[in-house]
C-alpha cells in the first residue's frame, strides 16, 4: 500500500513532500520516483515515525514496578493510543527481589506479543545506584552502591532486556561498574551529586547517557561544573527531557537542545497517575504520592513522576518554539538509539517496522499505526 501527498519526516531528519510504501508491517519504498494511482492521498498531512518514550514508570492506576502483568499490559495500550508506539519502561528504587519479577513481566509481554499494543523494546533499570542527596522520589531505604554482580543476574534473568541502567558516579566502585555495565547496555548518569571529575571520568569510561536532564543533579555553576558540562562536552552522550510544563522551564528547555544540538531525548517520566485525575493518590516505589496541580508531588512537596504522556511532550517542546525536525528527532530516533533499537524502529526507513503517526500542521490531532496497521 501506497500513501501519498504527504510531508514525510525521513531518515535524514527532514521533512519532504512526498509518498511511502508500507508492506506486510514495515516501510517499503519512501519517496518513490512512481506512485501508483490508486494510492492513499493524505492531502498533505505530516507524518512522523511512532513515539518512543525509554523513560516511563506508568499510566492508567499502572506502574511497571509492580511486577503486574495485566497492569503493563494496561500501559502498553495506553502508550499506543498516545503515539507511543514503542517504549522502555523504567523501574525504581526498589529491592532487587521486586525488580525481578517487574523484568519478568516485561520479559512476557515480549515474548507474548499481543496485538495492538505498543511494544515494548526494554527496560530503563532506574535505581537503586543513587546519591542520597539527590535522590528525589526515590526510596532511600532501598539505595546501594554499584553491584555489577547483582545487576548482572538481574540483566541475565529477563533475558538482556535491560537497555539502560542508571547510576550516581561518585559512589564507591561507580567507574568500575561503568566499565563493565556498558557491555551489556547504555549506562547513564542519573540521581547524582557528582562533581565534574566523577562524571568526566564515568564518561570516559563509557557512560553515553544522562538521565531526566536538570533533575536530580547539581546545576550548573562557573566554578564548579557538575554533570552537566561533563556530558555536554562528549558528543556520544545522549540527554533526557522531562517536558511536561512542571519539571523544566520552557527556556531550560530551549537551552538543553542548544547544548545537546541533535542528541536529546524526549521522556514522559509518567507514574500510574497518568491519565488519572486530579487529586489521585498513589504509590510511588513503596512512598505515597498524590497528583497535584497536574505534576505527581510526595508528602513533603518533592516532585517526583509526570502524569503526562510523550504525545503532549512533543507538542510542548514545539509549541516552545524548538524546532520541529529536532523535536521530532528528540522523540523517534535518539530514544531508539538509547535502547540499541535504530536497525528495527525509530524512522521512516525502508525495511523498518511500519510504526508511524499522521498528523496535522499543529499536531492537534493524530492517527496512530503500529506494524502498518492503524489503531
Amino acid at each position: 500500500m501506497f500513501y501519498t501527498n504527504a510531508r514525510i519526516f525521513t531518515s535524514d531528519f527532514q521533512f519532504h513532500n512526498g509518498a511511502f510504501q508500507v508492506t506486510d508491517g514495515v516501510f517499503g519504498e519512501v519517496l518513490p520516483e512512481n506512485v501508483p494511482a490508486d494510492a492513499i492521498d493524505l492531502q498533505g498531512a505530516t507524518v512522523i515515525p511512532g513515539l518512543i518514550d525509554v523513560h516511563s514508570h506508568g499510566n492508567s492506576g499502572a506502574d511497571f514496578s509492580d511486577g503486574d502483568y495485566e497492569g503493563l499490559k494496561a500501559m502498553a495500550a495506553y502508550y499506543a493510543k498516545c503515539g507511543v508506539t514503542s517504549f522502555a519502561p523504567a523501574s525504581m528504587t526498589l529491592p532487587y527481589d521486586v525488580l525481578a519479577k517487574a523484568f519478568a513481566t516485561a520479559k512476557q509481554l515480549v515474548e507474548e506479543k499481543p496485538e495492538g499494543l505498543s511494544v515494548l523494546r526494554g527496560i530503563q533499570m532506574e535505581g537503586p545506584y543513587f546519591s542520597y542527596k539527590k535522590r528525589g522520589a526515590q526510596n532511600a531505604d532501598y539505595l546501594k552502591d554499584p553491584d555489577f554482580e547483582g545487576f548482572q543476574k538481574l540483566y541475565e534473568d529477563c533475558g538482556g532486556l535491560v537497555r539502560i541502567v542508571d547510576i550516581a558516579p561518585e559512589l564507591p566502585g561507580a567507574e568500575e561498574f561503568v566499565a563493565q555495565a556498558k557491555d551489556l547496555c547504555t549506562v547513564s548518569i542519573a540521581h547524582t551529586d557528582s562533581d565534574y571529575d566523577h562524571a568526566k571520568a564515568a564518561v570516559d569510561a563509557g557512560v553515553t547517557h544522562l538521565t531526566h536532564l536538570y533533575n536530580a543533579m547539581p546545576p550548573i555553576h562557573h566554578r564548579n561544573p557538575g554533570v552537566i558540562p561533563a556530558a555536554v562536552e562528549n558528543p556520544k552522550v545522549q540527554a533526557e527531557l522531562i517536558c511536561d510544563g512542571y519539571h523544566i522551564h520552557p527556556a531550560s528547555v530551549r537551552l538543553a537542545f542548544t547544548m545537546f544540538k541533535d542528541r536529546m531525548v524526549l521522556v514522559s517520566d509518567s507514574g500510574r497517575c497518568a491519565g488519572q485525575p486530579e487529586g489521585t493518590k498513589f504509590q510511588l516505589g513503596g512512598q505515597d504520592a498524590w497528583l497535584r496541580d497536574g505534576v505527581a508531588k510526595l508528602a513533603d512537596g518533592t516532585i517526583a513522576c509526570s502524569a503526562t504522556n510523550l504525545w503532549t511532550c512533543l507538542q510542548n517542546v514545539i509549541a516552545w518554539n524548538v524546532p520541529e525536525a529536532e523535536a521530532v528527532r528528540a522523540a523517534t530516533w535518539n530514544p531508539a538509539k538509547a535502547i540499541g533499537a535504530e536497525t528495527l524502529v525509530g524512522s521512516i526507513e525502508q525495511g523498518k517496522v511500519a510504526d508511524f503517526i499522521i498528523t496535522n500542521a499543529d499536531y492537534t490531532e493524530k492517527r496512530v499505526f503500529l506494524a502498518g496497521r492503524e489503531i
